[in-house]
């Protein structure tokens, strides 16, 4: 018998026991704060998992199976030229425009992978932050200096935040990529050509880039969400004719799944989600059955999802619990958020970065949160701070990073993350406006 495992379990056990007595059975805030909860965790549920988890899952996979771990290393690695690592981390992450929850099974691909820790937490910070449609709308909806200085400070944050990781861990970097070096030989077979693996991995981030496009003002950002889900199809029907013709997957699955995706598109055109993981389904039947690396892929993403997904549902409930909905009473009642992020003092920055760090943002909706906030009396520095640190990170987001880096590394991140943002929003809020 193990005690020390023994230990924590009687002490998890006694905590249970004791919130359980203690909980205020009959107070309303208390019961409100539960089904505020409940009710985060039922529209991430309905609105994330399918359309942003689900593939995201599957491109982790992806990347572990199909990626050389030499090209990864040759340009993510801890070895890697900074402008190169760093560049490519940044840009990577913030084509997807991913929320934090998203990108973690991306993120746990490449580390896994071998990339560095810095350019790994690059690509971390910059899926959520770097988000090029909430950039737009913050500009247009809190104003164009805002705008500016949401993008010009998360761009920064995202190199420096991964160099800082990097110099902080460089003695364990430096094992790690000997270790990872010495079983590059049993990599794969080389059996199919980079660039048949590069454009699978394409199709599979662009149909989730376009499944999960948000329609937002007028232009180009509306003329494509209208189109989003034929766009989305058409990527799907391409996708799964190479997947038939170059590498041999089974016909009779993908045909299944095209077709059963564009029966159930045509008969519920309100429920495309219901389309989208009948296909998904399908995706991963057809790997599953094939030998080698396909099916590998297939278990990768399993291991991302089974890790993964109890946490971030355990997180977004905690989360709703004690802050609540957008537009919604958690436990902390929001009269109290208003008054500590008032003004642009240092402990107004420092509480709007660690309630953005709480809190769980979807893509874009920390724009009209912090709309009200500043409506209510939120300075513009504590404004940009929760900007900066909200959709970086979450209480969820925390949860998954610690199963990945571990504790020690984790509580660096995060503490990096609210202390840049609170560094940043004094500086703009004082100084700059």
């Amino acid at each position: 018998m193990d005690l020390k495992i023994e230990g924590r379990l009687f002490a998890a056990i006694v905590v249970v026991f004791l919130a359980a007595i203690a909980m205020p059975i009959g107070d309303v805030r208390f019961e409100g704060a539960v089904l505020e909860g409940l009710a985060l965790l039922n529209w991430y549920a309905r609105e994330h998992v399918i359309l942003c988890l689900v593939p995201a899952f599957l491109i982790a996979g992806a990347v572990a199976v199909y990626i050389r771990q030499d090209s990864v290393l040759r340009h993510l690695g801890p070895d890697a030229p900074p402008l190169i690592s760093y560049g490519l981390a940044s840009v990577s992450g913030a084509i997807l425009a991913v929320c934090s929850c998203t990108v973690l099974p991306l993120f746990g691909g490449i580390y896994r992978r071998g990339a560095g820790l810095g350019p790994a937490v690059a690509f971390l910070y910059a899926g959520p932050a770097i988000n090029i449609m909430a950039v737009t709308l913050t500009a247009k909806v809190l104003g164009l200096e805002l705008g500016i200085a949401r993008a010009v400070a998360a761009i920064g944050f995202a190199a420096i935040i991964g160099a800082l990781m990097h110099l902080i861990y460089r003695r364990e970097e430096k094992e790690r990529a000997s270790s990872a070096k010495g079983f590059l030989l049993l990599d794969d077979d080389g059996s199919r050509s980079p660039g048949g693996r590069t454009f699978v991995l394409a199709a599979m981030i662009a149909i989730l880039v376009f499944a999960n496009w948000t329609e937002m003002g007028d232009g180009f950002w509306q003329a494509v969400a209208e189109w989003k889900w034929p766009i989305t199809a058409a990527l799907s029907l391409v996708l799964g004719w190479f997947l038939v013709r170059r590498w041999q997957w089974p016909s009779p699955w993908l045909f299944i799944a095209v077709a059963a995706t564009f029966g159930v598109a045509l008969a519920f055109p309100k429920i495309q989600s219901l389309a989208f993981a009948v296909g998904a389904a399908a995706f991963v039947a057809g790997a599953a059955l094939r030998d080698g690396e396909d099916r590998r892929m297939a278990e990768e993403s399993w291991w991302f999802a089974k890790r993964i997904l109890p946490l971030l549902f355990g997180g977004v409930l905690v989360a709703g619990f004690l802050l609540g909905t957008p537009g919604g009473e958690g436990l902390i009642p929001s009269q109290w958020v208003a008054a500590v992020v008032g003004g642009e003092s240092i402990s107004a920055n420092l509480a709007a970065s660690i309630l953005g760090g709480l809190m769980y943002f979807a893509t874009l909706t920390e724009i009209p949160i912090v709309q009200g906030l500043i409506g209510a009396g939120m300075g513009k520095g504590p404004a940009l701070a929760l900007l900066l640190a909200g959709p970086a990170v979450s209480l969820p987001n925390m949860l998954v990073i610690r199963g990945v880096l571990g504790t020690e590394k984790t509580l660096v991140y995060v503490g990096l993350v609210v202390g840049m943002a609170s560094l940043c929003g004094i500086v703009y809020g004082n100084f700059l406006i």
